[in-house]
């Protein structure tokens, strides 16, 4: 059954509402859709919902640009067992633990990293976050409550971060990580903030923050391993005959283990950079909907468009000053990993025009 929380903001008297049957779908609007009669907007333009906040039981999912991440970076999580074993398998044969302890070790190891003193190690030492003060506090949390509430989603269960940063942004990380920067905080109004949470909570709820930080974390040991085989290969002439043999026997035996991997496709690793940045901007798309889905499409173009006025006047303030901008090239915007503003718009726009 889906459970009520009661918001803290101040209510006007309600007709009791009859019990329903919970089951599985979309959330409800508490109070009522955007354009019902029981979403009021506030002074600030953000609107505040009656009513009971219905969480639903099942707040995360995943998507196919989430599968398709977890699927595209295979080769690498494999690389990276082979890895993992044959270190462990070494310390074994030297005296040390059984190889199966350390493998069983690094498998279960993703696990630690969705825990919420780890998460707090990573958003301080690894994504420069910090604590909101008093005042950043009181705006985030009062919009985050109102995102939440219209997705069903526990408002709890995540951690508000913030990031000292002149630009407009924000950033959904690990588990439970929202980070914003101290500039929209202070440049942006509770609406169009609103719609930003709104897109960064769509990547949580979609699966694109947990499997990239899986990704990431699993794929760490056969990267390691591979720029430390480059290195040495650039050093060649140094090493004697019996290293040189090793290297390229550990060269030749990676090669066969990445093709072994990749079915034969050999040379699937040399595109995964594109294919990758091409996942990553349909993920941005899938949570620009998950916001539009929730009401905020307006504030989210509103700050887009923004963004968009603003990189204007830099150019025009450059081209004025006798600076040019080249225009990026075509591999620059295959391995963008951001849509440009006028895709995002117009798939806002086409949301709005839809009526979904």
């Amino acid at each position: 059954m889906p459970m009520p929380y009661e918001p803290k903001e101040p209510q006007k008297p309600q007709q009791p509402e009859k019990a329903e049957a919970s089951a599985p779908g979309p959330p409800r609007w508490p109070g009522g859709a955007p354009d019902s009669p029981d979403s009021h907007p506030h002074q600030d333009g953000l609107p505040r919902h009656r009513g009971r906040v219905h969480i639903t039981a099942r707040q995360r999912g995943m998507d196919a640009t989430a599968l398709g991440s977890l699927a595209l970076h295979l080769p690498h999580l494999l690389a990276s067992l082979a890895v993992v074993f044959v270190m462990s398998y070494g310390v074994d044969a030297l005296g040390g633990p059984p190889w199966f302890l350390p493998l069983a070790g690094w498998l279960l190891s993703g696990i630690v990293l969705f825990h919420h003193p780890c998460e707090r190690l990573m958003a301080r030492w690894l994504f420069g976050l910090r604590h909101p003060s008093p005042e950043e506090a009181h705006k985030l949390r009062s919009v985050w409550r109102e995102v939440t509430a219209r997705a069903g989603v526990d408002a709890g269960a995540y951690q508000l971060w913030v990031e000292d940063s002149h630009s407009i942004n924000a950033m959904a990380a690990a588990g439970h990580i929202v980070g914003v920067t101290s500039h929209s905080l202070r440049t942006l109004p509770p609406a169009q903030l609103a719609g930003v949470l709104a897109h960064e909570l769509g990547h949580h709820t979609r699966g694109h923050a947990w499997s990239s930080l899986l990704v990431y974390w699993y794929a760490l040991p056969g990267r390691i391993a591979w720029r430390l085989l480059l290195r040495l290969a650039t050093h060649v002439d140094r090493l004697s005959v019996g290293a040189t043999a090793l290297l390229i026997g550990l060269l030749g035996a990676a090669v066969i283990a990445l093709a072994t991997a990749t079915y034969g496709l050999i040379f699937l690793p040399f595109a995964t950079p594109y294919l990758a940045a091409a996942l990553s901007r349909r993920s941005e798309l899938r949570a620009d909907e998950q916001a539009a889905g929730l009401g905020f499409a307006e504030q989210l173009m509103a700050v887009l468009r923004e963004e968009q006025d603003r990189d204007e006047t830099e150019r025009a303030n450059a081209a004025a000053m006798g600076v040019r901008f080249e225009k990026e090239g075509m591999i620059a915007r295959l391995l963008d990993s951001h849509p440009d503003v006028h895709t995002r718009l117009h798939h806002l726009q086409a949301h709005l025009a839809s009526g979904r």
